[in-house]
């Protein structure tokens, strides 16, 4: 239960503003293969899967440390767990600079990594300081950190061109310590946590606070976050390489429009939350995954030559989608990303208001992965395929096979709610009561 009793506006703001802007800078640490990688790839010779793997390898330790550093922020709080990440994460990415070959390349994005664990160290920090009402809206707000990929995308380029990869690596290092020590100075520990020391308890082990992971639902909601997280950060760091191969864009050019994506993908989550808060989580998941359908479905088509055979001779046309139609549909999609995140976390302070850290550290960890498997898949499917829309396709499935399950879960829960709904197979197509007769003269 939230004690916010004598929490002031004040204090809410200063929690949710600086949480904000660390988990900012950290996300932009996240990222910083997107455009390294792409110097990287050049400098190494690698291969499209080769590249793929470097960019998600970051993604990785961020979804797989993020259970563990939500258990350990609920034990000892977020001032204290918010520095340490970030002094880690700032250590590794100095080291980064002084990479020689690919498996030092590999161990060092390893370490990297740590900096997208700081999205569940501020879920769980930040959620303590507001009620379940406004929850909804304050994550959203926090979520918009997520424009630390847009900062890297439009900044990281032109880093790299006037200083070089490695000086670029040794700056975000620098940015972070910064911000640890900024954190430190500027933030309190959470009500929730100043009860438990006045009271004397003890915060709840481990295992309890695992405990409701084997409820289905749990599941379920990291299977959405695995499309619009895990799908957004593998195009923030596939985008830019996208532009240069697909249409033979330079890397700054790639890089601002890449961003173009990154950023309502990330400031538009605020207006999740709030949309969360006013119309349900799940008329938002629906407008996620709806439109997500639609714009994926276009993005996937490929140039095309069509011939056919007319009357007077063939009969030839092509289909094509040029930059500025596909920048409009990255960016349309991104902007429903950053709603069905929100969305996504809107469910789990509510549905477990002791257990956020856990909760959310799992289903942030699954959609971590898809940041994780979805790059290096995207480089399978060129190699492969030779076609560069697969990674469109690929998506195009994920959605909806998660739009079908979704609504199937849907259907399942009225019923139960509702058990007379069990017997009425007809419910679409047959009306409470027949439309009235018209009335005698």
């Amino acid at each position: 239960m939230h004690v916010l009793d004598g929490v002031t506006k004040g204090q809410q703001r200063q929690a949710l503003g600086m949480s904000t802007l660390a988990f900012t800078t950290c996300f932009a640490v996240w990222t910083i293969f997107s455009i390294i990688g792409i110097r990287i790839k050049q400098e190494l010779g690698l291969s499209e899967t080769q590249f793929g793997l470097l960019v998600a390898t970051p993604v990785l330790t961020g979804s797989i440390s993020r259970i563990f550093l939500g258990i350990l922020t609920e034990q000892v709080g977020g001032r204290i767990m918010f520095p340490i990440q970030m002094v880690t994460t700032a250590v590794a990415a100095f080291l980064l600079s002084m990479a020689d070959s690919y498996p030092l390349f590999l161990l060092a994005a390893l370490g990297v990594g740590l900096a997208g664990g700081s999205f569940i160290i501020g879920i769980a920090y930040v959620s303590r300081w507001y009620d379940a009402k406004s929850q909804g809206t304050a994550l959203g707000i926090f979520g918009v950190g997520n424009m630390g990929a847009a900062v890297t995308n439009f900044g990281a380029p032109f880093l790299v061109v006037a200083f070089g990869w490695q000086q670029t690596a040794q700056i975000y290092a620098v940015v972070l310590l910064v911000m640890a020590l900024i954190f430190w100075v500027f933030t309190k520990d959470d009500p929730v946590l100043v009860a438990q020391r006045k009271a004397g308890a003890r915060p709840a082990s481990a295992l309890m606070q695992l405990e409701p992971l084997k409820n289905p639902q749990v599941w379920r909601f990291a299977t959405y976050y695995f499309f619009v997280f895990g799908a957004f950060v593998a195009l923030a760091s596939w985008l830019p390489r996208y532009y240069v191969g697909a249409y033979g864009l330079d890397l700054q050019t790639a890089g601002m429009l890449a961003a173009a994506y990154s950023l309502p993908a990330s400031i538009f989550r605020a207006l999740g939350g709030w949309m969360s808060d006013k119309w349900g989580a799940r008329f938002v998941m629906y407008l996620t995954f709806i439109i997500s359908l639609i714009c994926l479905f276009i993005l996937s088509y490929p140039d095309t030559r069509y011939i056919v055979s007319g009357i007077n001779g063939p009969i030839e046309f092509s289909f094509g989608i040029g930059v500025p139609l596909f920048a409009t549909l990255s960016i349309g999609l991104g902007f429903v990303m950053s709603l069905g995140k929100a969305a996504v976390y809107k469910h789990i302070p509510v549905y477990y208001p002791h257990h956020v850290g856990a909760v959310g550290g799992l289903v942030g960890m699954i959609g971590g992965l898809g940041g994780f498997i979805l790059p290096i898949s995207f480089g399978v499917m060129n190699d492969l395929t030779g076609v560069w829309t697969s990674c469109f396709m690929l998506m195009f499935i994920i959605v909806l096979v998660s739009t079908v399950w979704m609504h199937l879960a849907i259907r399942r829960m009225e019923r139960r709610k509702f058990p007379e709904l069990a017997t009425d197979t007809h419910l679409s197509d047959v009306p409470d009561l027949p439309h009235p007769a018209p009335a005698a003269r």
